[in-house]
């Protein structure tokens, strides 16, 4: 981002903030977190035209910022926003440092885990249910078989009748 854009961003002059970093400037070194646009590359870029007025064209080569450069920026800065800015970039990288520490991937490979547990308790109680059910279907085969054979002998075996036979003689009823 350039330095006028974080300016804006940050409510403040851009001659305030080119004048933060200078006077930080060891914070800054490297191009990993700043460096100056020439004129001829900013000449070219799409940002900048030429405006009507006074005072309103680009005189002095604007600072480019990096990521870190815009992290280091809000800790230069002493604006409301800039700390707020620095106060939510700690928070995020202790976020993160703790989201590296209690790796989303070891709770997953525990869940994989507990899941393949599972899978081999649902396999062994199946396989156990299957093993009931043939004994159950043999039971009942052989009750049947019973059955049959029973109903066989009593149809086959006549067996004489129980009671009293009562035979009246004619005389008798005189």
């Amino acid at each position: 981002m350039f330095d006028f854009d974080l300016a804006e961003m940050y409510g403040m002059e851009t001659k305030v903030l080119k004048q933060a970093v200078r006077r930080n400037i060891k914070r800054f070194e490297g191009e990993d977190f700043m460096f100056e646009v020439s004129l001829e590359e900013l000449s070219r870029s799409q940002i900048v035209t030429l405006n009507k007025g006074r005072g309103q064209n680009v005189k002095y080569k604007p600072f480019a910022f990096t990521e870190l450069g815009v992290a280091m920026l809000s800790s230069v800065l002493n604006s409301e926003i800039a700390i707020e800015v620095n106060r939510n970039i700690m928070r995020t990288f202790t976020s993160i440092r703790n989201l590296i520490l209690n790796s989303p991937k070891d709770e997953l490979s525990g869940l994989k885990q507990d899941l393949k547990v599972l899978q081999e308790q649902i396999e062994d109680m199946f396989a156990d249910q299957n093993d009931i059910n043939e004994d159950t279907r043999i039971q009942l085969d052989l009750i049947n078989e019973a059955l049959a054979e029973l109903q066989t002998k009593s149809i086959n075996n006549k067996r004489n009748e129980i009671g009293y036979i009562a035979t009246l003689n004619r005389n008798d009823k005189q």
